[in-house]
């Protein structure tokens, strides 16, 4: 069981940056392959970027490829996410989560945190 717990999030400029934090316990977390989702309101959960467990294989969303970067310190049981030239449409609910597998797909992600709001002001 591992528990995940996200910060960071917050009210930010159209252009601005915000970095995400996603803490986790309770597991081994260098087993897991970690994702960033984010949910808007009246949408579906989206996915945003995952990295392997190694850190080296990051993958992205089309729509934040080149603004966002993901990472993961094994040694400190964290994920981050790097946000830069931050949108409206950026706006959303963001979720970190464990997988098995290398994955995009919300289905495969069995860990997850409660969430922090992001909010992109144009």
């Amino acid at each position: 069981q591992v528990q995940l717990e996200e910060s960071g999030g917050g009210l930010v400029q159209a252009g601005g940056s915000l970095r995400l934090s996603c803490a986790a316990s309770g597991g081994t977390f260098s087993t897991y392959v970690m994702g960033w989702f984010r949910q808007a309101p009246g949408k579906e959960r989206e996915f945003v970027a995952r990295v392997d467990k190694s850190g080296r294989v990051p993958r992205y969303a089309d729509s934040v490829k080149g603004r966002f970067t993901i990472s993961r310190d094994n040694a400190k049981n964290m994920v981050y996410l790097q946000m830069n030239s931050l949108k409206p449409e950026d706006t959303a609910v963001y979720y970190c989560a464990a997988s098995g597998s290398y994955s995009s797909q919300v289905r495969d992600y069995v860990f997850w945190g409660q969430g922090t709001q992001v909010t992109v002001s144009s």
